[in-house]
Parts: C-alpha cells; structure tokens; sequence
C-alpha cells in the first residue's frame, strides 16, 4: 500500500469563482476541504475551513449555479467555517472530479489544502489506480503525483526517534509548563528537575523539538 501526494491545479478561468477565490484570492491566506459527502444523491456537501475573508467566499458562491445553500460559521480568530451544497452536474469541475476518485482501491486523505493557485494532499492506495484516476479527471484541472511512498511510514510513532533523555526532558518539560503559553517554566526549572547543567537541558530539549518536528512533517497522519 502507498502512500501518494498530489497537487492539483485546476484552470480558475474554467472554475466557479468561489473555487478559484479560495485558490488565488489575496484575501485567503489558505483554505481546506476539511470534509466532503456525496452519498446516493445528484448533491453533494463540503465543509471548507477558510483563513481570510469567508464572507466574499459566501456571496460568490450563493451567486453560483449550481450551488443549493451555503452556511458560514465566523469565529474569533481568522478562520471561519463554511459548509456548501451543490448540484455535481450543474458544476462540472466538482461533479467529475468526485466520480473519478469515487472507485475502489484509492481513499483520499483529509483534509485538502488550497493555496497559492493549487490543491495538495494525500491518496492512500495502488499508484496504478491513481494514474487510471487521473487519466479521468476533467481538462481543467491538472493533476500531478509528487511522491509515492509505503503505507504506513518507518516513523509511525514520531516519538521513536527521542533518545531516552530527549524524551525524559520533554515530558519534564511538559509536566513543568515549559509549552505553556505564557510559559509556566525554564531551561533552568527542567535542568533543576532533571538533575543537569541548563545548556545540557536545553541541548536535550532542541535535539529532541528537531527530530519531532521533522518526524511529525513526515508522518502518515494529516490534521487540520
């Protein structure tokens, strides 16, 4: 089994507006498809989480064909949700992207990521079942195959590349406050803890930040 990323960029002269807003807006720092639904029916439904100016989004969908209802959810911060119900066939770019990647063998990750004019994610599944699927995927959008790797990765678990003591100062830093936001501690409050001078507390603690980050960047597992 394989893991596939892919880009996808669709032609935003032959896209609905709001699809191409999403993707080359200035007003939206970034967009993703968090969740989709097709079900039995000629409608389908997909949550959007958009940082930037979600109201633009909802007028220039509502005045799109096609689309049944939009639901806009603003929340304190920059990212607000919207959920929008369209009719697959009355938007060609949703309706035959969605029967081409509806087949057996592929399971799409969630979620997408709208940015800078393209789509990015993941594919789980037979490589040759993704190029069958690409072959069918209308003219206006382009599809590329980034990387191809196993399923599931060596790294799984992002811990298992601490040493002993990186994971001893990371936990004593968490039980501490460390990663709190204000921080609750120091270099020095962990070193005390752990029975060491600052710097090799602090060693311990960036040695071990780096290969979480790296491992984490790598991993199967994609969150909003």
């Amino acid at each position: 089994m394989k893991r596939i990323r892919i880009t996808v960029r669709p032609d935003l002269d032959r896209s609905p507006q709001f699809l191409a807003y999403l993707l080359d807006s200035p007003d939206v720092v970034e967009a993703r498809a968090v969740d989709w639904n097709r079900g039995a029916t000629a409608t389908s439904t997909h949550l959007y989480a958009i940082d930037g100016d979600g109201e633009t989004f909802v007028d220039l969908a509502t005045d799109t064909a096609g689309v049944e209802s939009v639901t806009h959810t603003a929340t304190e911060g920059s990212v607000s949700y919207a959920i929008l119900e369209l009719r697959d066939e009355d938007v060609p770019i949703f309706g035959g992207s969605a029967r081409a990647i509806d087949r057996a063998g592929l399971v799409v990750r969630r979620p997408l990521v709208y940015r800078d004019g393209r789509i990015t994610g993941h594919i789980i599944g037979d490589p040759d079942i993704l190029q069958a699927t690409i072959d069918e995927t209308p003219t206006a959008v382009d599809v590329q195959i980034d990387e191809i790797r196993q399923f599931p990765g060596r790294r799984a678990d992002p811990s298992s590349a601490l040493s002993e003591r990186q994971r001893e100062a990371l936990e004593t830093a968490l039980e501490l406050g460390y990663y709190d936001t204000p921080r609750g501690a120091t270099h020095e409050d962990v070193a005390d803890e752990l029975g060491c001078a600052p710097n090799t507390a602090s060693q311990h603690l960036q040695k071990g930040e780096a290969k979480l980050v790296r491992a984490g960047l790598d991993a199967d597992d994609i969150t909003l």
